[in-house]
């Protein structure tokens, strides 16, 4: 059992400079490519690492297993876990554990990560090297957490990513290492951080929520369809984040081809009621969501939310998955 974090405390949240070496390392080591040169051929392999360990971070920790907007068999599962965890962003409890309790208190005093209560850098990357945040809260992700396969690759987070060098070095050597491994993950790190940090400052607010979260075409392209990160917190138990035809979900896009062949099942999309709610919003509300649209980064601790805030809740109720899921399937 681990406590879940309490308000910020600068005597408690500092950067550990233990976990923050490998942080830096790994940074320093993406000059590598001048040894390595370029090619289209390492290009592609970039791109292509990029994306598919996207995908697996979008829709594996995030999706699946902090919001369980799908299911899956135990077998895929445990592969989305994995392959999410070759992203080097930790532990897929931790990750998902850390994710939960962002969406209870966003942007609020608790928050590990508000970019208009804590700035850009601390909501970017300085609590994930903050030793204060370096372990997983088990019960708050008690339903994945009965899964033991689950708890051993949550302890053992740095295999996935490991392995994944090994092969990329016993296949193309020092150059697949570079441009398959060490590149396409700072882009991982950085592309997933920026829904942390600059989802909550820079985009537009269709939805009233309590927090700050934009929606994004930029990010969304990054980030495989993370950037409708107000469609998102205002409804958050959807598979879809993509609400409109223009609004591109890639990770949804896949979710959807993978329930065709039997891998995933259940997709919880958005109903109308819930997308289409704020077309009935008051002035007022209309003219909460332009306040919240000009805060920016540290500025909540002086400008908290007010006004009247609709929530899905209040629409329908179903807002948030059941207390325990069903057993995944083998």
């Amino acid at each position: 059992m681990t406590e879940a974090p309490a308000a910020y405390d600068p005597k408690l949240d500092r950067i550990d400079p233990v976990t923050s070496i490998p942080f830096i390392a790994t940074h320093l080591l993406v000059g590598l490519v001048f040894v390595t040169g370029v090619s289209w051929q390492l290009a592609l392999l970039c791109l292509a690492s990029y994306y598919i360990r996207m995908f697996f971070v979008t829709a594996g920790y995030h999706r699946y297993f902090s919001h369980r907007t799908f299911k899956t068999g135990r077998i895929f599962q445990f592969i989305m876990a994995f392959m999410a965890e070759s992203s080097a962003q930790k532990g897929v409890l931790w990750w998902a554990a850390h994710h939960r309790h962002h969406h209870r208190y966003s942007d609020q005093a608790e928050d590990v990560h508000s970019p208009t209560r804590r700035g850009f850098w601390w909501s970017h990357i300085g609590w994930i090297v903050a030793r204060r945040y370096d372990k997983t809260n088990y019960d708050a992700v008690k339903d994945f957490a009965r899964f033991p396969e689950l708890k051993w690759i949550n302890e053992h987070f740095l295999v996935p990513p490991m392995l994944g060098l090994v092969i990329m070095y016993a296949i193309g050597g020092l150059p697949w290492v570079v441009w398959g491994g060490i590149v396409p993950t700072v882009l991982l790190w950085h592309g997933t951080f920026t829904i942390n940090s600059l989802s909550h400052i820079f985009g537009k607010r269709r939805y009233l929520t309590t927090d700050t979260s934009r929606n994004n075409f930029l990010f969304a392209l990054i980030t495989m369809g993370e950037g409708w990160h107000n469609n998102h917190h205002f409804h958050m138990s959807s598979v879809n984040q993509g609400w409109h035809w223009w609004q591109v979900d890639f990770t949804y896009y896949v979710l959807k081809a993978l329930s065709w062949v039997g891998i995933v099942s259940d997709l919880r999309t958005v109903k109308p009621e819930v997308r289409d709610s704020h077309l009935a919003y008051t002035a007022e509300q209309q003219a909460e969501l332009k306040r919240q649209e000009k805060e920016r980064f540290g500025s909540r601790a002086a400008a908290p939310v007010r006004g009247p805030i609709q929530t899905p809740e209040s629409i329908l109720a179903t807002i948030m998955p059941s207390p325990q899921p069903a057993p995944a399937k083998l």
